[in-house]
């Protein structure tokens, strides 16, 4: 079978992308999830955030001594100051000559300016893409939606001016019309769209009442959301769709490219089962393509879509109404004891 498919210009010998998490920060690893026959790698993130933290740590180490006497002012020398992103950058570079296929850089910064120079830096460093990853946790009451959205296609519009490479977004599910924000971000020539990040929520230990932070795995089925949208934009906007979150099987990216996927990224299903889920992953799909005497990606991606599909109200909200009137059938499969 042919799994050959194209995204953010790129040429890519199947569909299946591994998202940024800490699993490819480690070289014996990154070289595990190739040979399972990844496509591509995203990297662990550059956080800005992160830099400004660990700025802050080093800073209050180097100068708790200070001053300690008359002849000690300082123990160090000043431009030891602001590691900056150097190290990460350094770290990207090893990671990218590791392996042998395309290696997409993660961003979030906290600037405008940090954006253009980081995204700068990272194409520097041999990325072979950058992926925004846009995210708010607005604090302010009086900040509205539309700002952030401004915001954000600022950013969109200042890192494709400053690099070559293709530029993605991976997008937080909570925009008030997520069709609205990805059609604009498309007219700001964006190459690529992330669907969905999966983003870290706080909880709370009754016991010792206090807030802890669990990690985050994503579930099967939890990627629904992401075919719906998937399921709109195909046919609709010139930028790559990426589905991303709850993707665990073959039968997951089968669903995904019916909806008009490009790609996919998966991280969960390695944590879970480890870089030979990729392999079996592959398998599944081959042997699905060749039940249905399909040949390529290509005859039958966006087949299901919400363009091509024979029932108009599938990606609506009418679908509800339909399940709402067939709720008693659920008793069926979970009969009430």
């Amino acid at each position: 079978m042919n799994l050959k498919t194209k995204y953010l210009g790129l040429e890519l010998k199947n569909p299946i992308i591994v998202g940024a998490s800490n699993l490819v920060t480690d070289h014996d690893m990154l070289k595990k999830i190739e040979d399972a026959g990844a496509a591509a790698i995203v990297y662990k993130s550059l956080f800005e955030e992160q830099i400004h933290l660990e700025n802050l740590e080093l800073h209050q180490d180097m100068t708790d001594y200070n001053d300690r006497n008359a002849e000690m002012n300082n123990l160090f020398q000043d431009n030891l100051f602001e590691a900056g992103p150097e190290e990460f950058l350094h770290k990207f570079s090893k990671a990218k000559k590791a392996v042998n296929i395309p290696m997409i850089a993660s961003l979030n910064a906290v600037y405008d300016e940090s954006w253009y120079e980081f995204a700068k830096k990272l194409e520097d460093a041999g990325a072979d893409a950058i992926e925004l990853n846009f995210y708010s946790t607005p604090a302010d009451f009086d900040l509205d939606g539309r700002s952030i959205i401004n915001e954000e296609l600022d950013v969109i519009e200042g890192v494709k001016a400053a690099v070559k490479i293709p530029v993605s977004v991976k997008l937080s599910p909570f925009y008030t019309n997520p069709l609205f924000t990805i059609s604009e971000m498309d007219k700001k020539g964006v190459d690529g769209l992330v669907l969905f990040n999966r983003l870290f929520q706080p909880d709370i230990n009754i016991d010792s009442e206090a807030h802890h932070f669990p990690y985050n795995l994503s579930h099967e089925q939890d990627n629904r959301l992401a075919l719906r949208f998937a399921g709109l934009l195909y046919g609709n906007v010139k930028a790559d769709v990426c589905a991303s979150m709850g993707i665990f099987t073959g039968a997951d990216v089968i669903k995904m490219i019916l909806a008009g996927a490009n790609v996919v990224q998966i991280v969960s299903t390695l944590y879970k089962h480890g870089p030979k889920q990729i392999t079996k992953m592959l398998e599944d799909i081959e042997i699905w393509m060749a039940s249905k005497q399909y040949n390529s990606l290509e005859d039958f991606r966006g087949s299901l879509s919400a363009k091509n599909t024979k029932d108009p109200f599938t990606y609506r909200r009418a679908q509800y109404v339909d399940i709402l009137m067939k709720s008693n059938e659920i008793f069926k499969s979970y009969p009430m004891r």
